[in-house]
């Protein structure tokens, strides 16, 4: 099975070494990438552990959700703006319902104790 974040792996090659075994990402936007192809498995444990802990929710709630079917992800931009602040634009397009839908972000990241986590985004 290929890796849903477009990196052209497959997923064990690929984000299965994060949402899987626990591996912990070099950067931002392997973070990213990773949150995404979570966001593609309904793997909410995953985008909360990964989530900074003052802007995470309790809950996702992603089974109570309309069924997204996750097309796929562009990266736009990926910059290290100090050692410990990153930012990720991205488009990710997916369906509901048939209907097409984008979702065109710049995305906030911070390292902290030794992993990267999200913490907000600007929905451009």
């Amino acid at each position: 099975m290929r890796c849903a974040c477009g990196s052209n792996k497959k997923y064990i090659d690929c984000c299965g070494h994060y949402l899987d075994e626990g591996e912990v990402a070099s950067n931002a936007e392997v973070l990213m990438r990773s949150r995404y192809t979570a966001y593609t498995l309904g793997r909410e444990d995953y985008l909360l552990a990964t989530w900074y802990h003052s802007t995470r929710p309790t809950s996702l709630r992603l089974a109570d959700r309309p069924y997204r079917k996750w097309l796929n992800l562009e990266v736009k931009h990926h910059e290290q703006l100090a050692p410990e602040h990153a930012i990720v634009e991205f488009i990710a397009r997916y369906k509901v319902s048939g209907r097409a839908h984008r979702l065109h972000e710049i995305s906030r990241f911070v390292y902290q104790a030794g992993q990267w986590f999200y913490i907000d985004g600007d929905i451009l």
